[in-house]
């Protein structure tokens, strides 16, 4: 019988969630700038609890003071954060939707200038940046272990690990620059260690009612089809998280580097070991999500929609042929929709032809 958007999908840690349709962990700026959750962001995430996802995942929040990437960032690195993260939990719990923290460190695409401290990168990017020591590599695990707690105190769902889009755990898994010789770089398998122990130690520092899931680069930033195929795979087989959420940028695309079969192809024939499968990507309609279900995933993850309509997921499940509204929007549109100033400004800056000239 095929699936359904409306479906609840069951994981294999953790509470059900009530349907099949997630909000993306989308960048927006938007918190205090010690990390902490501001009122826009509040209300920019329970709007999307209210309007029918799934799951609702927070934006990139730091797990490390060192690993933040931007000004107006969310952070989870201290106990600081914990009142405004609870907050947020319980806001989210209570409109029906299941939540989840999304753990990131930027690695050498953090920003020295927001952080005051160098940078941690898994070489040595010019002749001043030393590469991260062993040690260094061990206590980053440890932040992400204890932001993951964090979570689980503050009343999430779960935690999404960020594995993705040339941070600091694919920078890593790049082919093109990790040759560690410390059990940390060269071989696939080496380069694929640092996202594995950091998925062991966060699995073992959470209960069992919490759950724990992935988010993966399918290519580029160093990474092949092939290796990225092989990292989904053991990862799907690993039993240490409950689904992986591959980021396909575009879910009709085909491999940058060539080649006869979708890009999702490559993901959704892997056997799957109970693990859930998700894909990302310019999911704009319900003919969109429908279709990423029908081709084998068991969930869609949704991020542009979900900017510009807070029920996205509602309108997708109640009508099959909901698409999102066309852009540029006005910045009035985007209010309703409650996304903040400091978010409007963010895609207006950074998001080409998103936000309607004049505002």
């Amino acid at each position: 019988m095929p699936i359904s958007l409306s479906d609840p999908l069951i994981l294999g840690h953790g509470p059900t969630w009530p349907n099949r349709v997630a909000l993306a962990p989308l960048t927006n700026t938007q918190s205090h700038a010690d990390g902490t959750l501001s009122d826009e962001e509040l209300a920019w995430l329970t709007a999307r609890g209210r309007g029918g996802f799934g799951l609702t995942m927070t934006c990139a929040a730091y797990v490390s003071p060192a690993g933040q990437a931007w000004g107006g960032q969310l952070g989870i690195a201290g106990d600081e954060h914990l009142p405004g993260l609870a907050r947020l939990a319980q806001a989210l719990r209570q409109t029906g939707t299941r939540s989840s923290v999304q753990l990131h460190h930027a690695g050498r695409r953090a920003d020295p200038a927001v952080t005051g401290r160098p940078l941690q990168c898994p070489w040595a990017p010019d002749a001043t940046t030393p590469a991260m020591t062993t040690a260094e590599i061990g206590a980053v695990i440890s932040d992400f272990a204890g932001a993951a707690v964090r979570a689980e105190q503050a009343g999430f769902d779960g935690v999404e690990l960020h594995g993705a889009h040339g941070y600091l755990i694919g920078q890593f898994l790049d082919g093109r620059h990790d040759d560690r010789t410390d059990g940390y770089g060269g071989t696939p398998q080496n380069r694929a260690r640092m996202l594995f122990e950091v998925l062991a130690e966060v699995r073992r520092a959470t209960g069992p009612g919490f759950q724990v899931g992935l988010r993966l680069t399918p290519e580029g930033n160093g990474i092949t089809v092939d290796e990225g195929r092989e990292t989904a795979r053991r990862v799907l087989a690993s039993g240490l998280v409950d689904y992986l959420d591959m980021s396909l940028w575009d879910v009709f695309m085909y491999p940058r580097a060539g080649g006869d079969r979708l890009l999702i192809d490559h993901f959704v024939d892997l056997p799957r070991h109970g693990t859930r499968l998700g894909v990302a990507g310019r999911v704009l309609s319900s003919k969109d999500a429908a279709w990423c279900l029908d081709r084998g995933a068991d969930f869609v993850s949704v991020g542009i929609g979900g900017i510009l309509h807070h029920d996205w997921a509602a309108r997708a499940i109640a009508d099959p042929r909901f698409a999102a509204r066309e852009r540029p929007v006005s910045a009035d549109v985007l209010r309703r929709e409650h996304v903040g100033p400091a978010f409007i400004d963010y895609l207006d800056r950074g998001w080409e032809n998103f936000v309607a000239a004049g505002r």
